[in-house]
């Protein structure tokens, strides 16, 4: 066997991705020129690099992932004609225009060299940004002003593990390194219109970026809930076990009475 074929063993090597979408609120031009009248938005669902180019409007895709990405394939709901995308070469990507929002089936074929099985990832297709009304319910805003906070962006950051992986796949894994995480913010976040202030009338400003810092950022979150859950079990057991209390002093009046 050639040592090509060989796995090597005990190593783990990643790459990051993202998947997700953005989406635009058409305009009553759009509409009136389009096939489907009653659509109101244009979104596209993609699978890029996690990097961002430094002068790209574009979230991810910094990087050629093809590599080790053959295939992707888009399952969109049923309404739509052929709802299986089968996308070959880069961009992974599918835009369409529709109404609703709905769950895309995400399929990642890898290239023959790897040997490796492909992954599905499930994505939430988000059209519109929510705000936070007065009593903190989330509304679907008016069309005019979701248009005006910008395009709604949706994504979520993995890294596909290769552990074992042959020689060879990992020679070409080598050979194409990812392009860094930024480790700070270099672009803002999008609110839209959950933070009325950062609505502008450029929609420049509002393209997000994955960065290092998201890491620490996130930690932190997970931290902050495994405290509160384990406060909240604490709480619940410590009322349990006053209730227990009562139930055997209860029970030893019966028996004395």
């Amino acid at each position: 066997m050639s040592n090509d074929r060989v796995r090597v063993r005990g190593l783990s090597i990643y790459r990051p991705i993202i998947y997700g979408n953005t989406a635009e609120v058409m305009t009553p031009e759009e509409r009136a020129s389009s096939q489907f009248p009653d659509h109101t938005h244009r979104w596209t669902v993609a699978v890029r690099s996690a990097a961002s180019s430094p002068d790209s409007k574009q979230v991810g895709g910094a990087d050629d992932i093809s590599y080790f990405i053959k295939r992707v394939t888009f399952k969109l709901h049923d309404t739509y004609a052929v709802p299986n995308r089968n996308v070959d070469k880069p961009p992974f990507e599918v835009t369409e225009t529709g109404w609703g929002e709905f769950e895309v089936q995400i399929r990642i074929n890898f290239v023959q060299e790897s040997g490796e099985k492909a992954v599905t990832f499930y994505h939430h297709l988000k059209l519109h940004p929510w705000a936070a009304v007065g009593s903190g319910d989330p509304e679907i805003p008016a069309p005019e002003v979701a248009a005006k906070a910008g395009p709604v962006h949706s994504w979520q950051y993995d890294e596909v593990v290769f552990n074992d992986p042959f020689q060879s796949f990992l020679n070409v894994l080598t050979q194409h390194p990812p392009t860094p995480l930024p480790k700070l913010k270099r672009r803002p976040i999008p609110f839209h219109i959950a933070n009325p202030a950062s609505i502008s009338d450029t929609k420049e400003d509002g393209t997000p970026e994955f960065c290092v810092a998201m890491i620490e950022d996130e930690a932190k979150r997970l931290e902050d809930g495994r405290k509160l859950v384990v406060a909240e079990a604490e709480k619940w057991r410590t009322i349990l076990i006053e209730k227990e209390k009562e139930l055997e002093a209860l029970k030893a009046q019966v028996e004395t009475s």
